[in-house]
């Protein structure tokens, strides 16, 4: 089926904003599936706190990857969010099976964030230039993820 979506962006322009959306798109849908994992498994004297602080990761994660989405449509790229697809593409390392201490939760995060801010801060160098709306989108998105990954490392401070 051909696209009905005219985009504002010229091939090269949706070729790299594209590319960048649906990099983004996947490691924010497989973070909120690593957050959601630890929130069921979890366990100790942080349990509560950890418990609740999951669930805001997963949240923004959830509402950052619909905004990606969104955007790759208004530009006239499909976005990619199968199951499949993440596992394929995800850089972020895979959470053990079974009960989850909570100082082994933190390390996953902090490890986790680490990955997708990386990947992130390279695609908004990518979008300067040919389509810095996008840029502006991911921009935004990383200083949330920037934020909730320093409260992750403030964790492990002694």
């Amino acid at each position: 089926m051909a696209n009905s979506i005219k985009s504002p962006l010229n091939p090269d322009q949706q070729k790299i904003a594209g590319e960048a959306l649906q990099g983004a798109l996947v490691d924010l849908m497989d973070l909120s599936l690593v957050g959601k994992q630890a929130h069921w498994n979890v366990y100790g004297r942080h349990f509560r706190s950890l418990h609740l602080q999951l669930d805001e990761v997963v949240d923004h994660a959830r509402t950052s990857a619909d905004t990606v989405a969104e955007r790759a449509v208004a530009i006239g790229v499909s976005p990619d969010g199968r199951a499949g697809t993440i596992a394929k593409l995800t850089k972020i390392e895979n959470v053990p099976t079974g009960q989850l201490a909570d100082s082994e939760v933190v390390r996953i995060l902090v490890d986790a964030f680490e990955t997708v801010i990386a990947r992130m801060r390279e695609r908004i160098d990518a979008t300067a230039d040919p389509d810095p709306v996008t840029q502006d989108v991911l921009i935004g998105i990383s200083s949330q993820l920037e934020k909730e990954a320093w409260m992750f490392q403030a964790e492990l401070a002694h």
